[in-house]
């Protein structure tokens, strides 16, 4: 392995006293204004914003583009190795990159997959690692939880058929599932085996798939949907208390209208803010379909069927963020995950939006830099890597307690993007305990 090492400028980490990086995430983004004024100094001609428009439309096109391709994998994507381990309830995606992430020289005997969901990801690990002991599966909805443990039995019983009935892995591999919200991670492990939640012996591998899956987003009563007309719930926990109609129909105003900008990143958030609130005098509002009418009402016409759409989208991000405290729980299962592996053990993060994204960036820099570093960020190191067995990353960053393997997010190749669109915004991040 041939290493270069360079000192990097500050990340700007979270100084002591800092809020929380869920809070920060949150924060809405202020535009700053050029300060310097500019008036004519004759008579000009008023440009053509629709020729403008169209003249700049291939090369932002092209830009787009280019900014892609700097993260895009730059794995060979294998359709056999998709196809074999898609389901009709989910497609796991960046498949090929997470068992990238942990194919090493080192054995990965135990594996934790926090959002086991239909156990795409999990079968796959366990095809690939026939050397692994322990498989513990986590997910905070039940029935997702039972889909993924049905096809892990089937899994496993049908290697136990394989050479006549004579199977390493289903003789060595303990395999476990527990319906627990992956920030409780410590507590299930220690259930599980005590010394694996205290740090000192740990896990290898740890995955967290914060996107949801196909089998939530399709059932229209689970109220995740923005085209099918369902219930106002969005719960990721059916047994949690509070849904997406209590906030719609109860919340104060100021609340409503922070949780659209805040979360979900929305322009016209005061016109929304204002409907929702109005809409209580009629009686409220009790359904995703009289949700996304509101929207339509709301944006104008010249945003067309796309412009809706995608506002919809975001105000349904934003109440499923709220109800279920996404953001700060994320921050917090980062670190009891870290704290659960083993040495050298690596924890992988697929996130699918921004503030997720940004939570998984800036807590994995505050992890491999320990509580006692300076504050000025002296202790990090940019390397840039080629590396025979583990091609899949170019430069790291490097830290007190541990490795960031990816110092951009690894996103999805062409190839994948086109046979599952829902894949586009997912971001693949790594890091490995020192």
């Amino acid at each position: 392995m041939a290493t270069a090492a360079r000192r990097l400028v500050p990340f700007h980490l979270r100084p002591p006293g800092a809020r929380p990086l869920a809070a920060v995430a949150a924060a809405p983004h202020s535009r700053k204004r050029d300060a310097v004024s500019c008036k004519s100094t004759g008579k000009t001609r008023a440009k053509s914003k629709a020729k403008d428009s169209t003249m700049w439309r291939p090369q932002r096109r092209e830009l787009e583009e280019h900014l892609k391709r700097r993260t895009r994998s730059a794995g060979a994507f294998d359709p056999g190795l998709y196809r074999r381990h898609s389901h009709s309830h989910h497609v796991p995606v960046l498949l090929g990159e997470v068992l990238a992430a942990f194919r090493r020289p080192l054995p990965l005997r135990s594996f934790v997959d926090c959002t086991l969901g239909a156990a795409g990801h999990s079968l796959a690990m366990m095809e690939a690692h026939p050397e692994m002991e322990l498989h513990v599966g986590m997910d905070v909805d039940p029935s997702a939880l039972e889909i993924g443990q049905r096809h892990i039995e089937a899994f496993l019983a049908s290697r136990a058929t394989e050479e006549g009935g004579e199977d390493a892995l289903q003789g060595t591999l303990r395999a476990y599932t527990h319906v627990k919200n992956f920030k409780y991670i410590k507590h299930v492990l220690g259930g599980v085996d005590e010394n694996l939640a205290d740090g000192l012996s740990g896990v290898d591998g740890i995955l967290i798939d914060l996107g949801m899956s196909s089998m939530q987003v399709n059932r229209s009563d689970r109220g995740f949907s923005v085209l099918n007309d369902g219930p106002l719930d969005m719960r990721m926990d059916p047994k949690a208390t509070l849904t997406a109609e209590d906030i719609l129909n109860s919340w104060p105003e100021l609340e409503v209208g922070r949780i659209l900008r805040d979360y979900g990143e929305e322009n016209n958030w005061q016109s929304l803010q204002r409907r929702i609130v109005k809409e209580r005098k009629t009686g409220g509002l009790h359904s995703t379909s009289e949700l996304v009418k509101l929207i339509q009402r709301t944006c104008t016409i010249s945003g067309g069927r796309q412009g809706w759409i995608k506002t919809a989208t975001r105000v349904f991000q934003a109440l499923r963020i709220a109800v279920n405290d996404e953001l700060q729980t994320l921050e917090d299962a980062l670190h009891s995950c870290f704290d659960c592996l083993a040495p050298d053990g690596r924890l992988a993060v697929i996130s699918f939006h921004s503030l997720e994204d940004r939570i998984v960036k800036q807590t994995f820099l505050e992890l491999i830099r320990g509580d006692e570093a300076d504050d000025d960020d002296e202790d990090l190191a940019c390397a840039d890597i080629e590396d025979e067995d583990e091609p899949w990353f170019k430069q790291r960053v490097q830290g007190t307690n541990g490795t960031v393997l990816t110092k951009r997010p690894i996103t999805p190749s062409q190839d994948e993007e086109k046979l599952n669109q829902r894949c586009r915004s997912a971001k693949l991040r790594v890091i490995q305990k020192a």
